[in-house]
């Protein structure tokens, strides 16, 4: 690790809580600002598909109450 890194994390270290807390947030939001656009825009095409297979009646959709029942069931 770099001299200037560790000075950097040395000195976050030593902030208060709340702004250590503010800091955390930030660098895992730039993390995920430079995730791969490819995957939302597949998640995007999996939505609409999914949207479209149940207005053709292809895909019937559950009450999430019932699925979330379901889950929690298994995992009791």
């Amino acid at each position: 690790m770099s001299t200037s890194l560790n000075k950097m994390i040395h000195e976050a270290l030593a902030l208060p809580p709340e702004s250590r807390a503010k800091l955390a947030r930030e660098l895992v939001a730039s993390l995920e600002e430079d995730s791969d656009t490819d995957v939302e825009a597949a998640w995007d095409r999996e939505i609409e598909k999914r949207v479209a297979e149940i207005k053709r009646g292809q895909a019937q959709g559950r009450p999430a109450e019932q699925v979330l029942a379901e889950i929690r069931a298994k995992y009791r």
